[in-house]
């Protein structure tokens, strides 16, 4: 028989205990699951301007080799957001698996639990913190000049 969780009951309160963490991880997926879509045009982005890059003289070149310098640092950033909203996956399931052993065995892990969690949290919050900084690199290597943005086609002034 188990020491801690010696009736169903038990192990249901156990259960109960832990499923608030597994709604975090569904949501740590989600966010997953958006860093890895921006990822994947990141380099589809990449890879479209390299063969430009190669064909290109001149000013056109170094458009495009400044251009695939924003890139790599863009990908290099949404790698960071993605490594560290996993690794605040994985404390997760630490805290997780920690709840349910601690439970069943009447281990005292209360502040390893905690720590693990606090843990988790700076992570994704770090996560974020660089998707965000990513989404402002890319914003601002977007930006559209005021001289497209101002320009008449038909050069009469007003509609």
């Amino acid at each position: 028989m188990l020491p801690a969780a010696e009736t169903a009951r038990d192990v249901a309160q156990i259960i109960q205990l832990a499923v608030a963490p597994v709604f975090l991880l569904a949501g740590i997926g989600a966010f997953l699951n958006v860093c890895a879509s921006r990822l994947a045009r990141i380099v589809d982005r990449a890879r479209e301007v390299t063969p430009r890059l190669l064909a290109s003289r001149g000013s056109e070149h170094d458009q495009y080799v400044s251009d695939l310098r924003v890139l790599d640092r863009r990908m290099a950033l949404v790698s960071r957001a993605i490594s560290l909203t996993v690794l605040s996956a994985v404390l997760v399931c630490a805290v997780v698996v920690l709840l349910f052993s601690a439970s069943l065995v009447g281990l005292h892990a209360a502040t390893a639990i905690a720590l693990l969690f606090i843990g988790s949290m700076i992570s994704l919050a770090s996560g974020f913190f660089i998707f965000l900084v990513e989404t402002r690199v890319a914003a601002r290597a977007l930006r559209i000049s005021q001289d497209i943005l101002e320009h008449e086609p038909d050069g009469s002034g007003s509609e």
